[in-house]
Order: C-alpha cells, then sequence, then structure tokens
C-alpha cells in the first residue's frame, strides 16, 4: 500500500511541475530549516501528526502525545535577530503538557539565556486567579539547531540530543516538568542506509530532505509519505512558491553572512597579531595578540555592515551593546 501511494505522489509531483508558472528550482523538497519549510511540515493544522510523531521521538512515555493544539505565540521575535534567525511554534497537548518547540538557523551569543527565559512563559501562563495550589504541568523546550555548541564537554560535543533538566548536587533530578532537549542535527551523520529509528528517520529528514530527488525506502511510512506530499515544491501553488524562494533565500543569506563574517573577521585578525608579533618581537606580540581579540569583533562587525546587517542584529548575534557596534560604525 505504502509503495503504491508513493508512485501516486511521484506521478502526481510530476504532473504539477508543469502548473507552476514556468518557475525552476533545482531542489524538489523544501528544506526544513527555512521559516516556510518548517511551518509547512509542522505547523499548520494539516502537519500535526507529522510534529507529533517527531516530537513522541524525544519524549518519555509517560508524556507522550496523541493530540494536540497550536497556541497563540506572543512572545516570538523580542528583536530583530530573533524574529530572523529563530522560528517558533508552542503547543499543548490534550493532557495538558506544554511544548515550545524551537527552530534555530544561526548561532547567537546568550542562545541558552533565551532559550530559559522563553521557558518561563508558559510557566506563567498555568497562573490560575483566586486561590491556586501552584501546580504546574510540564513544559518542554524542543530546540532544532542547525549549529552545534562550542562550550559542551569533549565527551558531549558530538551528540545529536542534549537533555536538560534542574538537578541537584548529587546528579538527581530536583524537578521534572521542566526538560530543555537540543538537537544539534549538524552532528547527524547517519546516511540513508544507516537509518533505524523513527528519530532517526526525522534527523535525517531535516538535515536531507531538500537533497532528495525520490522517497527512500526506508521513508515509505504513511507519516513520511504525507510530509513529502506536503513539502514537495512542485505542487505549490504560485504564491507559496514565492514565499519558499524568499524564504529560502533570506536563510542562505542569514547562513552566509555571519559565517562569512566571522571567517574573515578572524583570519584578519590574526594576520595582524602575527604581523605585530614578527615586527616588536615575541613578548609584545603575545600582547598585540591579547588586543587584537578586540579588533576581530571590530572587524567581525565591519564585515556584517558590509553585508547589509543593523546594529540590532550584530548586537544579538556578538553580544557586543547596541551603543559599541553603532560607534563601530560611525568609526568606519
Amino acid at each position: 500500500m505504502s509503495n503504491s501511494l508513493a508512485a501516486v505522489l511521484a506521478k502526481q509531483d510530476n504532473q504539477c511541475k508543469s502548473l507552476v508558472n514556468g518557475l525552476t528550482m533545482k531542489d524538489k523538497y523544501i528544506n526544513l530549516f527555512t521559516d516556510f519549510g518548517f511551518k509547512k511540515a509542522f505547523g499548520e493544522e494539516a502537519s500535526r501528526e507529522h510534529l507529533i510523531s517527531f516530537l513522541n521521538t524525544l519524549l518519555p512515555e509517560r508524556h507522550q502525545i496523541q493530540e494536540l493544539q497550536f497556541s497563540a505565540n506572543e512572545h516570538q521575535g523580542a528583536t530583530a535577530l530573533d524574529r530572523k534567525a529563530i522560528f517558533d511554534l508552542n503547543c499543548v497537548s490534550s493532557t495538558g503538557e506544554f511544548f515550545v518547540v524551537e527552530l534555530q538557523k544561526a548561532k547567537q551569543n546568550f542562545f541558552k539565556d533565551r532559550s530559559v527565559f522563553y521557558a518561563t512563559f508558559p510557566i506563567q501562563q498555568q497562573a490560575q486567579r483566586g486561590e491556586w495550589n501552584f501546580k504546574l504541568s510540564a513544559v518542554y523546550t524542543i530546540g532544532i539547531l542547525d549549529f552545534v555548541f562550542d562550550d559542551e564537554d569533549s565527551s558531549t560535543r558530538q551528540d545529536v540530543v542534549h537533555q536538560v533538566q534542574l538537578k541537584n548536587q548529587c546528579n538527581q533530578v530536583f524537578y521534572d516538568k521542566l526538560t530543555f532537549i537540543y538537537l544539534t542535527l549538524p552532528n547527524f551523520a547517519k546516511s540513508e542506509d544507516e537509518l533505524e529509528t523513527l528519530q532517526d528517520k526525522w534527523f535525517f529528514l531535516f538535515r536531507h530532505l531538500h537533497e532528495l530527488d525520490d522517497i527512500p525506502p526506508r521513508l515509505r511510512e504513511r507519516v513520511f509519505l504525507s510530509l513529502f506530499e506536503k513539502a514537495s515544491i512542485a505542487r505549490f501553488q504560485p504564491e507559496e512558491r514565492q514565499a519558499y524562494e524568499s524564504s529560502l533565500k533570506y536563510y542562505r543569506d542569514l547562513k552566509n553572512v555571519i559565517a562569512t563574517a566571522r571567517e574573515e573577521g578572524v583570519e584578519e585578525g590574526i594576520e595582524v597579531g602575527l604581523e605585530q608579533g614578527r615586527e616588536e618581537g615575541r613578548e609584545e606580540g603575545y600582547q598585540q595578540a591579547k588586543a587584537e581579540a578586540d579588533k576581530r569583533d571590530i572587524l567581525t562587525v565591519i564585515k556584517m555592515l558590509e553585508r547589509g546587517m543593523n546594529a540590532e542584529e550584530i548586537s544579538d548575534i556578538l553580544g557586543l551593546t547596541i551603543t559599541q557596534v553603532q560607534a563601530i560604525q560611525k568609526g568606519y
């Protein structure tokens, strides 16, 4: 049954290609790290089964989701970079658990602080008027990351799933109703032939869906066939295709700007430090190298400004104040 449905979907995709006003795109399926792609695959009413299936691979048995509803996200995007680098879904299960699902496309300074801050909102919204015994439902923050942690211990740095809870000095869980689960998906390296669990298959799709031309044999389960149908670019209406192309362009630009600015800033800073070291001798060169840390920030800010990023976005990424960024901008 699954194979025949896959064949029908493939045939329909080919038929739809000629109906998209002559627009062309190399990819056959959407990139799930774009805002449009993530919302299409997980954030629409017709896509709830995908989100439930994905989340259940991360949750303990007692909190497995049978049904959920999306809730309003009144706190999304406190800063300009939040609105561009992060896409959030908020939902509540039929048994009362709260889920904040974050798609994070670019690394930010104070990312963990931000994650904890936003986790407080579904806690606060459980407050009841009048007499209340303060009993809370569980809250989960699921961070789907397109980057890896630099500050992890070497023993866990290559892990894909990072689960965090409040623990005491004896490493015992102090409070089990607040859980952070971060997925550093660049660490997921399994090939199509190595996919065994449902979790493996979801992680693989996050990494590679947009690179696929056909539905792999190991992904012909009903929930994935439904996802492939929703993710097929050839099936989009012209306005959907245009929205996706804009979302994809922004995703690529954001990744490129941040990566290039950091690389060029660091490279130029290192070159200056090495040159100073050669000219002034070993000890003075060492002192100069220490000072180059600040210069690298300046060079990185300049590169970001050249690529059209504003002071607020740069401040969020580098951890500088807006005043510091504006001062560099003024000097530049």
